[in-house]
């Protein structure tokens, strides 16, 4: 008896040990996910001015390297380096001393050749001399002049003259040196015309119109600012980028030719554009989605964008005035999973 009673008190306490470990109180059993904290913002259409930024690089109205023509010593050099040279000023001088020789050998043998070609001109008026005899010595007289203009025409090519009127780098070389065509004396550059060269993709072409303006900064520690007028365009757009390259004449501001700016272009005003924070938007490769709130659930929207301003973006599609969008907490909500309103921000409040 003694021992059916004490089985029967073990069995009953393995039966309250089971459900004492088996289902949970009824209270947990009825309670759902977690929700989620967010902070969000009322949509709301703006005025907004849309732009497109462009990266562009400084160039010198002209730029030339200043290199001889043919080799030889440089025997003259005359480089005021950060100076501003005239037009047609003497740089160097090549050694054209053989040259000269020859020249003045060219000149003497004109001389005595249109001497003669004088005296035989006087007989052929008297038929004193044939023809044939005449037409020789004319001959030689123009071939004595062609050789005079050749052996001219390598002496000016030892000769380095400013083309224009620019400011001359620095001398990269030294009298007495050796030069070749592939050796650079110095560089003038003409600064009172900067232009900007910047490349935008082909669908902004409509933006590109000869005679409009573009905001240029020209030192990115400063933000100094200035205007640029459009007053080119490359006619093919590259085949590898699919960008048009354009060209900009800068409307004052000193910079150095190579110098980075940036090149802003204005793309008119949008009245009712919806602009949300960057990060608030979730990116795939198929698709991008925001996150509405909607009966107090997250509630995944797929929406298009249109212009990016500093860290925000443009909606033009999928999301409308009145809309509650999440804008932090983003990554830790799930697809009709609660959320937990924590505040709501407005577009002036997340910009700073």
């Amino acid at each position: 008896m003694n021992k059916y009673f004490v089985s029967l008190l073990v069995l009953l306490v393995m039966v309250s040990c089971k459900n004492s470990k088996g289902d949970p109180p009824a209270d947990k059993q009825k309670k759902g996910p977690s929700e989620t904290i967010v902070d969000v913002m009322v949509a709301q259409s703006q005025t907004i001015s849309s732009q497109v930024e462009a990266n562009g690089t400084v160039v010198a109205n002209e730029y030339v390297e200043l290199r001889p023509e043919t080799s030889g010593r440089l025997v003259y050099l005359y480089v005021p380096e950060g100076n501003l040279v005239k037009k047609g000023t003497v740089i160097a001088r090549i050694n054209d001393a053989d040259l000269q020789a020859q020249l003045n050998k060219t000149k003497v043998l004109l001389d005595l050749a249109q001497k003669n070609e004088e005296r035989l001109a006087k007989l052929l008026k008297v038929n004193g001399v044939n023809l044939s005899d005449y037409d020789a010595a004319l001959s030689t007289v123009n071939g004595y002049k062609a050789d005079l203009v050749y052996t001219q025409s390598l002496i000016d090519k030892t000769v380095i003259k400013a083309p224009f009127d620019g400011m001359i780098g620095l001398r990269q070389v030294s009298l007495g040196a050796y030069l070749s065509p592939a050796i650079t004396v110095a560089t003038m550059q003409q600064l009172d015309k900067i232009r900007i060269d910047f490349t935008l993709p082909e669908e902004y072409s409509r933006l590109i119109q000869k005679g409009n303006t573009v905001d240029v900064t020209v030192d990115a520690t400063r933000q100094t600012k200035t205007k640029a007028r459009i007053i080119a365009t490359e006619p093919q757009v590259d085949q590898n980028t699919r960008n048009l390259k354009v060209r900009a004449l800068l409307d004052g501001g000193k910079v150095n030719p190579g110098a980075f700016v940036k090149v802003v272009v204005q793309s008119g005003t949008d009245t009712k554009a919806i602009m949300v924070p960057a990060n608030a938007i979730i990116q795939d490769d198929r698709r991008k989605q925001l996150i509405q709130v909607k009966n107090g659930k997250a509630n995944f929207i797929t929406v298009e964008t249109g212009v990016t301003q500093a860290d925000f973006v443009e909606i033009t599609n999928g999301v409308k005035q009145g809309d509650t969008i999440v804008v932090t907490g983003v990554l830790f909500a799930r697809p009709q999973s609660p959320l937990k309103v924590r505040s709501v921000k407005t577009l002036e409040q997340l910009k700073n």
